[in-house]
């Protein structure tokens, strides 16, 4: 008899955008007149940049001709990728990482929930809350977390961030042995300053612990101030792995393509409390079950990196700002608090009342999609998400269709 992975059966019943989207589905079959404006799911709605496009079909030419076709590509990535990464992303800002600790993907999504493989079954997790649902749901189906009980796993440490602390989650007050941050952080759009991430590099060096740092968002980030990359704080490449994306950064949501950078003398240790290096277990783990992004893919995010790349990502990421400043805008002449869009693409709200029933009001009275925080965990009741990932001209009717139910 084949059985199932019982902790699979500990999961919510569905996943939180999979239930948004059969909720919109519902409403536009009982209203096929309304058109309907997403704010919710953060996909990109701008092409891809134009030198993108050009690479990527200068890199299809190249698979049609004998000499010049690649079959498998190292599951690493390719080096021409790998250095333009180390090079513009991290030794320009002062950082020294190295080609060789750069690991490309087919997304940040899938790196951080794959990541937890290389962690032993109990080790104490801290999560911010709310939370990016895969960091908590992929440690759920490795049988990492407990049952789930009044809106929180019972085996995880629930880090609150919330209005009275801006929205920065405090240190644990129970040892932990890995920490997921995210910033600028999804959902709440609120940033971390670098003496703020100095205090958890800290915190993991005296307690031999790792953080799983998300910067997903990083290209959004406005203020010089800000730390672009965790492995800004001193011996932070001792204790730190970090997970970017294209996604966000240059429209890659459905062409796929992130890295994870891996550095080598980050160390986890055996149960002897012995260390071993980080690097060569995802190294490991990467040639076993990944066979690498497609060498057209690469092509298309190295030209990301070139001087018209560089401009056109900046125009793209602009745009989504301007959208953002409308929403921060709007919503705040409504009376409402709001935190994020200043640096990142997303707007988290406080509603003042149940977070689906919110959900419910803006998709009915006004055809807008938001996410409802509540979906990020238990400090996000009361809260929704919105994104400005779409054309101004639809961000302008969401925002004229809100202040008209208000």
């Amino acid at each position: 008899m084949i059985k199932v992975n019982s902790h699979y059966l500990k999961l919510k019943s569905s996943y939180l955008f999979a239930d948004i989207a059969r909720r919109v589905r519902d409403f536009q079959e009982k209203n096929p007149n309304v058109s309907i404006i997403r704010l919710g799911i953060g996909d990109v709605t701008l092409p891809l940049p134009p030198a993108c496009i050009k690479a990527l079909h200068q890199a299809v030419d190249e698979m049609a001709s004998a000499s010049t076709f690649r079959g498998y590509g190292p599951e690493q990535g390719y080096d021409f990728l790998r250095e333009k990464i180390a090079q513009h992303d991290y030794q320009a800002r002062g950082v020294d990482i190295s080609p060789e600790e750069i690991f490309i993907s087919d997304g940040a999504k899938c790196d951080t929930g794959n990541f937890q493989e290389l962690f032993a079954q109990d080790i104490k997790i801290a999560v911010p809350d709310p939370v990016y649902p895969v960091y908590v749901d992929t440690n759920v189906m490795a049988g990492r977390t407990g049952e789930f009980k009044d809106e929180r796993y019972e085996g995880l440490v629930y880090l609150a961030s919330t209005k009275e602390n801006n929205y920065l989650p405090e240190l644990p007050s129970q040892k932990v042995d890995l920490i997921y941050l995210c910033f600028p952080n999804n959902p709440t759009g609120a940033t971390i300053g670098k003496e703020e991430l100095t205090r958890w590099v800290n915190y993991a060096l005296e307690n031999k612990a790792l953080i799983l740092f998300d910067a997903a968002y990083e290209a959004f980030i406005q203020d010089e101030n800000l730390p672009h990359s965790i492995f800004e704080i001193p011996q932070a490449k001792k204790v730190a792995v970090e997970f970017r994306s294209f996604s966000k950064t240059a429209g890659f949501t459905g062409t796929r393509c992130a890295f994870t950078v891996v550095p080598k003398e980050c160390v986890i240790y055996t149960e002897q409390g012995n260390p071993i290096e980080l690097h060569k277990l995802w190294l490991r783990r990467q040639t076993t079950k990944f066979n690498g992004v497609a060498y057209p893919i690469q092509r298309a995010a190295e030209a990301v990196y070139s001087p018209e790349g560089q401009q056109e990502i900046k125009n793209n990421i602009n745009y989504y700002l301007k959208n953002a400043q409308l929403i921060r805008t709007t919503i705040s002449d409504l009376g409402l608090h709001c935190v994020g869009g200043e640096n990142s693409p997303y707007i988290w709200i406080e509603c003042k009342r149940d977070s689906w029933e919110f959900f419910d009001l803006l998709l009915q009275k006004a055809g807008v999609v938001c996410t409802p925080g509540v979906g990020f965990g238990k400090c996000g009741q009361g809260y929704v998400r919105l994104s400005a990932f779409n054309s101004y001209e639809n961000v302008q009717e969401a925002m004229q269709r809100i202040k008209n139910i208000f």
